[in-house]
């Protein structure tokens, strides 16, 4: 497709899009609402469903200031980034590898400042006026045991969005937030499937009395087929951005609503819930009894 159709079309680029993804669900959303969609993700080989369906993919590694460079080449210009790219992590806290866990501010975190700095000129070119989308989640309000540094990553970028929000509202850039809930997607199930991505108690944890219960809540074995479809959840979301004056935070999926509730209720009131759904009350009986 040449430079000026694809530049006469609203422009969306997506981080994240493998095949089976939140990503991957947004590109077919924006790409049947009849925007030009470039899809990117590390692995150009995980998105043929998406080139299948005359999608324009693209090789991005968010994590890589030269892979951003040369990505932002490419383009003749950009109306909506949305920053989907993310990694999960569960582990106590007791037990997390700092190391890790630095990784994981780093991908959830400074990719997605590092990809708005990047393509911020372009967005300002926009005869749209650019939007800067951000996938903050509901833990980034909703913390869950095992889950405290996802969910600090998720609450610096939501800080970080909300920071982008005051600061480029000057220059017509619209920044939103995208408060997601529980979808189903690829992202467990592939987690299982890989050996390497398993969480593991360490040796020595003071969890080990409750080790089996514990590595269960981790791998999130409750939630591989729970939440909302991700193909609804997509529409929706891409509905909620192409309205003329589209909301600054998106509440969509399972439980979003039940976080966007508990945010504003007294501190800890949804603890009792939160325990149950992540095995915590059964940590807590095993623990006790030994």
């Amino acid at each position: 497709m040449s430079s000026s159709k694809v530049a006469a079309k609203r422009t969306v680029l997506i981080t994240g899009c493998s095949d089976g993804g939140l990503g991957a669900a947004l590109a077919i959303a924006f790409h049947e609402a009849g925007l030009h969609v470039y899809a990117t993700a590390r692995n150009p080989s995980k998105m043929e469903q998406l080139a299948a369906l005359g999608i324009e993919t693209m090789t991005l590694d968010v994590s890589s200031e030269e892979s951003i460079a040369a990505c932002v080449s490419k383009l003749p210009g950009l109306d909506i980034l949305v920053n989907n790219a993310g990694a999960v992590m569960t582990m106590p806290v007791a037990d997390t590898s700092i190391l890790e866990a630095k990784k994981l501010f780093d991908l959830n975190v400074w990719s997605s400042v590092a990809m708005v700095q990047a393509f911020l000129p372009l967005l300002l070119k926009s005869p749209h006026k650019g939007m800067i989308v951000n996938q903050t989640s509901i833990a980034s309000v909703l913390v869950v045991p095992f889950g405290a540094a996802y969910a600090a990553a998720k609450a610096a970028a939501a800080m970080f969005s909300n920071g982008m929000r005051l600061e480029l509202d000057v220059f017509g850039i619209k920044v939103i937030e995208l408060k997601t809930g529980v979808v189903r997607s690829n992202l467990i199930k592939n987690n299982k499937e890989n050996p390497d991505r398993q969480p593991v108690l360490p040796e020595g944890s003071i969890y080990t009395p409750a080790k089996e219960i514990v590595e269960k809540s981790m791998r999130q074995d409750e939630f591989t087929e729970a939440g909302m479809d991700q193909t609804q959840w997509a529409k929706l979301v891409v509905g909620d951005l192409l309205k003329k004056n589209p909301p600054h935070v998106i509440w969509r999926g399972e439980s979003a609503l039940l976080a966007r509730i508990g945010s504003v209720l007294p501190f800890g009131t949804l603890d009792g819930p939160v325990k149950k759904a992540t095995l915590m009350d059964k940590v807590e009986e095993v623990i006790k009894r030994n």
